[in-house]
C-alpha cells in the first residue's frame, strides 16, 4: 500500500497584517499496482494487393495471455505499405473496401514515387499512409472491448507478396 498526503489552502483569514491560512489534508491509502507492457508479434504471409487479414482472434488471444485485466492494446504493422483498422469483417464490406482504395488513390495513375523507384507501388504508399499503421483497443476483465461486427484488420497494400510483423503491444494493470 501507498500512503499519499495532499496539502491544500481551505480557506484564508485576514487578522490585522497577519495572513493566515487553513489548510486541509487529505489522506489516501493506494494499493501497490505496477502497470505493465507485453510485446508479441503476429507474423504472417500475404499476397498483397490490398488483401485484408483478419486480426481479432490473434490479438484477443495476445491480450488474455499477458494476464493483465485492463489496459490498452496497440496494433502496429512495420512497414510503409501497410495499415491497420477496424471493419466488419464479411465480404461485401471487403469488396466495398477495396473499391474505396481504388477510388481515394487509383493504381492505374502515376505517381512521383513510381517514376523515382520504378516499382509501381506509389498507390499503396498513398493508401497505407491515408489508413494508418496503428490501432489502439481498450481492454477490460482481459477482454477487448470491441462492439459485436467490429474486427481487427491488417491491409497489404503493397503490390506483391510480402511477409508481414505486425506488433502487439498490451499496456495495463
Amino acid at each position: 500500500m501507498k500512503e499519499v498526503y495532499h496539502h491544500f489552502p481551505l480557506q484564508s483569514l485576514i487578522k490585522g497584517d497577519h495572513e493566515k491560512m487553513l489548510w486541509h489534508t487529505i489522506h489516501v491509502v493506494k494499493p501497490e499496482v505496477i502497470p505493465l507492457i507485453v510485446t508479441e508479434h503476429v507474423d504472417f504471409q500475404t499476397k498483397g494487393n490490398a488483401e485484408m487479414t483478419d486480426l481479432t482472434s490473434k490479438v484477443a488471444a495476445a491480450v488474455e495471455r499477458s494476464g493483465l485485466d485492463a489496459g490498452i492494446a496497440v496494433i502496429f504493422a512495420s512497414g510503409a505499405t501497410g495499415a491497420v483498422t477496424t471493419i466488419e469483417y464479411e465480404p461485401g464490406l471487403v469488396e466495398d473496401m477495396l473499391g474505396a482504395l481504388e477510388r481515394i488513390a487509383p493504381e492505374e495513375i502515376e505517381y512521383a514515387h513510381n517514376q523515382r523507384w520504378g516499382d509501381g507501388n506509389g498507390h499503396s504508399h498513398i493508401r497505407a499512409s491515408m489508413i494508418g499503421p496503428s490501432l489502439t483497443i481498450p481492454f477490460s476483465d482481459g477482454k477487448l472491448m470491441l462492439g459485436t461486427w467490429q474486427q481487427i484488420v491488417f491491409l497489404d497494400l503493397d503490390n506483391r507478396p510480402r511477409y508481414r510483423r505486425i506488433v502487439v503491444q498490451i499496456m495495463g494493470e
